[in-house]
């Protein structure tokens, strides 16, 4: 009798962690893109897949706003609003974009994006 008690507490215990850690990850489901220019002057483009929503992404190929150019051109095709930061660690001016919108012209840039999550 006392083995099955135990088998039980187990399984509801497993299934309480399973519930909690599921909770716990907050990705946004599909993709952001941008483009940024490249070390030879070229337009090259970059995507987010299934980005972490309620966190800072500082877009790593124009995180230094000594070294590098802004991205620009920014396609929020993930199902969550996205803000778009002129400066690294989502600070500066920003816009919204709208989840599955039509990607942004060229002269919007970026240097960070954050995923409002649900």
């Amino acid at each position: 009798m006392r083995l099955r008690t135990a088998a039980a507490a187990v399984t509801a215990g497993s299934f309480a962690l399973l519930l909690a850690v599921s909770g716990t990850a907050n990705a946004a489901t599909g993709d952001f893109s941008y483009e940024f220019t490249g070390l030879d002057g070229s337009a090259q483009s970059a995507t987010l897949h299934d980005p972490e929503s309620r966190l800072c992404i500082t877009i790593p190929e124009a995180a230094d706003p000594g070294a590098s150019e802004p991205a620009f051109a920014p396609h929020n095709n993930t199902d969550e609003y996205a803000l778009v930061f002129t400066e690294p660690d989502c600070t500066g001016d920003s816009w919204t974009l709208r989840p599955h919108g039509r990607p942004a012209s060229d002269r919007l840039k970026l240097r960070s994006v954050f995923l409002a999550g649900r």
